[in-house]
This record gives structure tokens, sequence and C-alpha cells, in this order.
């Protein structure tokens, strides 16, 4: 099963709404997840009939609001709720969004669409809702490259998996989290998956990927988006600025001939002048060759508020 991957081509700038050229273009590719507007303070992403202000401060978040409700009357598009979230300084001062505006008697599970495919959400389940629309030009990288094999590190919602498995791709997800993959789980089902063809490790990525390798199982693409810090089995700390590197080194040993990588971050002391820099340590460590590639900028989101994501196409 296949799913259109057009999208819209035009850019916008940071401060601007989104136009309405853009918005029917999103709607023309079958996609209801996306940015409407960015700036230093805090952003505004539509989710289907709801909408999701992320800010800094509650004069940003008031401010937001007012945007919002003036681009919703420009564009008649009268969003079901509104949720907040506050955007902390310290990860352990993250909190679920909260409802700002709407029925408050209505579920916080919904269902969207990116290029036809179908995600669910529950603003309920903690910080982030369930998919990151950031890596929306990643997602439709894997789906034109049709994999015959896919690996999904930290995979969260797995919607790297579902992406590969609606062309044919046999999927390993893997995230510490089993609340993530069962989420995973459903994201299949909503895609008309039948998720048993697929399989799914609630376990420490470094201590799967070596498993793998012992199996010599071998990937066409690998997608590695770890947390800028985590811990895992039995306490192990997991700072994506000292460990990507041996991240990297575990995923050599599990490519494909040919293979693709994705090595993805939301760390901000990493830009992708400096994943290039990692990549280029681990390769000469294996002697390895790769060539590197990133997708074009999306058009509804400026390049320094989306994660830095770069391509390892392997020579061998």
């Amino acid at each position: 099963m296949s799913r259109p991957t057009a999208r819209p081509h035009l850019r916008i700038s940071s401060k601007a709404w989104l136009s309405g050229a853009h918005l029917a273009a999103f709607n023309a590719a079958g996609t209801n997840a996306h940015r409407l507007f960015t700036s230093p303070d805090g952003w505004v992403e539509r989710f289907g009939e709801d909408v999701l202000i992320s800010y800094k401060s509650d004069a940003a978040r008031e401010e937001l609001r007012s945007g919002l409700a003036a681009w919703c009357n420009d564009n008649k598009y009268p969003p079901q709720r509104v949720f907040g979230k506050f955007l902390p300084r310290q990860n352990a001062e993250r909190i679920s969004p909260v409802l700002l505006d709407g029925d408050a008697t209505l579920p916080l599970t919904t269902v969207v669409e990116e290029n036809s495919m179908r995600f669910g959400l529950d603003f309920g389940a903690g910080y982030s809702a369930g998919l990151f629309i950031d890596q929306r030009a990643n997602r439709a990288l894997v789906h034109r490259e049709e994999p015959k094999r896919l690996l999904n590190t930290f995979a969260y919602t797995c919607s790297f998996s579902v992406t590969a498995a609606l062309v044919g791709a046999e999927t390993v997800s893997v995230d510490l989290s089993k609340k993530s993959l069962d989420r995973g789980r459903e994201n299949f089902a909503l895609n008309g998956l039948d998720d048993s063809k697929h399989r799914f490790f609630a376990d420490d990525v470094l201590d799967v990927l070596p498993r793998l390798a012992r199996k010599n199982e071998k990937f066409d693409i690998i997608i590695l988006d770890p947390p800028t810090f985590s811990r895992g089995n039995k306490g192990r700390r997991f700072q994506v600025e000292q460990d990507l590197e041996a991240l990297l080194l575990a995923a050599f040993e599990l490519t494909a001939p040919c293979a693709r990588i994705l090595v993805s971050t939301n760390c901000t002391r990493l830009n992708r002048r400096a994943l290039e820099s990692i990549a280029r340590f681990a390769l000469k460590a294996t002697r390895r060759a790769a060539e590197f590639h990133a997708e074009p900028p999306l058009p509804d989101i400026p390049p320094d508020a989306a994660a830095q994501t770069l391509w390892l196409g392997m020579k061998s």
C-alpha cells in the first residue's frame, strides 16, 4: 500500500503566518499536520481540527493566540480546540499541553494526516503529542526510496516505520518506552497495516544494535534520532554530543550495501556541520565512505526551528 508524497514547494520566512496558498497546497497533499507560524518566542501548529500553541512566556502565548484568531478568520479555518504548551528551559519542567479554548469534554486523542498517512495523537500523553512534523521531508524520502528493510531507533510512535511499511518494507522499531511502541502499533493499524509482520523492541538501542549485528541483520535504511539526553538500561547515560559517534559505529555494522542512515538531533549545540564532522570521524575509524545529503528546508518551518538532520549514503 502506498501514499502520495506531494508537498508544497513554496517557503515562508520566520515571523510570517502560513499563506492561503500554502494551506491549500497542504490540503491538496493530504497533510493537515503542519506549522502555521514561527517566532523566537514560540510557534503555532495545526493538527487536524486542533491547534497547538507552544510558547516561552505568558505574553508570547497571548500574542500567538491573537495572531491565530486573525489567521483563522482570514482562512476560514475554525479550530475545534486550541491547546497551549509551555516551553521550559529544563526538560524536567516539561508538562502536557493544556486546553486553552474548546470543548473540554472531547477526548484528548485525535488522528492527523501527512501525505495521506494517518497518525494518532494524544494531547494528554505527555510533552509531545505523538508526531514530529519537522521530520516530514525525511519521511517522504523514506517513501521514495522504498527500502526492503528499515531499522527505526528511538522510534517513539514509529512514524518512520509506518512510512516504510506502506511501501512494502520489513521494519524493526526500537524504543525504551513500551507505551510509545504500543502507540506505534496503533499507527500501523490506522494505516491498514498488519503489525505482526514487523518487530518492536522495548529496549535500550545500545543493547539492541549489537544483538542485531551478531545475527548478521542488515538494513537498507537506518533511522538514528536520539534524544539530547536519556538514561538507558541499568541507568546508562546517553548524551548525544558525546555518544552519537558510538551510535553511528554500531549502526555501520548493520548496513546493507549502499544503505542510507538518517542522523537527526534537537540538541541546540549540534548543527548540521557538527553532525557531518561526527559522521566523518566515524567513517574514518571504520575506513568507510559515504555521501552526505540533506533534504531541502520545509516550507512551513524555518531551518533553525527544526531538528538538524543529515543523511549518509553509504558507498558500500
